[in-house]
């Protein structure tokens, strides 16, 4: 099936489609999908080669398709890169980099790198607040 058939027929059905405002934008919780934007561009299901971005217990994952798997493959047709938490915030910008940029969907670079970076950002450890330093009458009596 094709994959302009496949959109056309998910576009507006699927399990997948968040709608919170009536006139407001559509969004999409699917696999693959980086801007969660119910788009033909960043679907998952509908595009043969996509991206997903996902955290888990051991660091970030990044799925690729394989270029060379064969359509009916499902489960051994995916590449898994996975970047650890200890290998810093530049490694797996850059490994996101690369398997956007080397010819398998540049188009999706931008909005990859932006996850990679929020899920980092997300992983880090809060910086501990500060003690309230107390004011007027209160110090002067302390």
């Amino acid at each position: 099936m094709s994959s302009d058939l496949q959109w056309l027929l998910l576009r507006r059905n699927s399990s997948f489609i968040v709608k919170r405002v009536p006139e407001g934008p559509v969004f999409n919780k699917e696999p693959g999908n980086l801007l969660n934007l119910n788009s033909y561009k960043y679907s998952g299901l509908a595009n043969a080669k996509t991206i997903d971005v996902s955290d888990s217990p051991s660091g970030i994952t990044i799925t690729t398709r394989k270029t060379k798997a064969s359509p009916n493959a499902v489960a051994g047709a995916k590449a898994k890169s996975v970047v650890r938490p200890r290998s810093g915030g530049r490694r797996g910008l850059g490994v996101a980099s690369s398997l956007a940029k080397r010819g398998y969907r540049p188009d999706l670079r931008k909005a990859t790198l932006a996850r990679v970076s929020a899920l980092i950002a997300a992983q880090k450890e809060p910086k501990p607040s500060p003690p309230k330093k107390t004011r007027g009458k209160k110090a002067a009596s302390t």
